[in-house]
């Protein structure tokens, strides 16, 4: 009986170390291209994506009028209206091996305006929610109440690696 019960004690750890290992199997890392990137950002014409690694570029051309009347605070929030977007989050959701998303904004003759680089860790589910209602309230109304703009802003250099060229962004 000794025998059975050393034998089915061991049967036992052999199945549990075997069940443990196979739960421990990692899914698969999965990075976007350049157009599967492209395609969460479909609505807007005037960008164009590249892959860096693991991070994705996006590189949008602003409005010379929004930068020419709007001045330091359009260039700033530039990156920020496509980074704290849905298309972001589920970019982050779709693909784990993604590990950042850059926005970078050019003015029409490609002079580098704005980039900033949002970190797939940077934002957990609850502060999620709330830059999307930031950037939503910003592009919905932020031409008519500039504060929401500049909450945008705040926002987005709260979480993000940024930087802005000095000559559109001098106050």
């Amino acid at each position: 009986m000794r025998c059975t019960r050393r034998v089915s004690a061991s049967l036992a750890a052999v199945v549990l170390v075997v069940g443990l290992m196979a739960g421990c199997e990692s899914e698969p890392v999965i990075v976007p291209t350049a157009e599967e990137v492209g395609t969460y950002y479909a609505s807007t014409s005037r960008l164009s994506v590249e892959m860096s690694g693991n991070v994705a570029e996006v590189t949008v051309v602003q409005d010379a009028g929004q930068l020419r009347r709007g001045g330091s605070l359009w260039a700033r929030v530039g990156p920020y209206i496509y980074l704290f977007s849905p298309p972001t989050q589920s970019l982050f959701t779709d693909y784990n091996g993604l590990a950042a998303v850059r926005v970078i904004t050019t003015a029409p003759g490609g002079t580098e305006v704005a980039r900033a680089t949002l970190l797939r860790s940077s934002l957990n589910d609850l502060t999620w929610r709330r830059a999307l209602n930031i950037s939503g309230l910003a592009r919905r109304d932020g031409t008519e109440r500039l504060t929401l703009l500049e909450d945008l802003i705040l926002w987005g250099e709260d979480h993000t690696e940024f930087e802005y060229d000095s000559r559109y962004t001098q106050r």
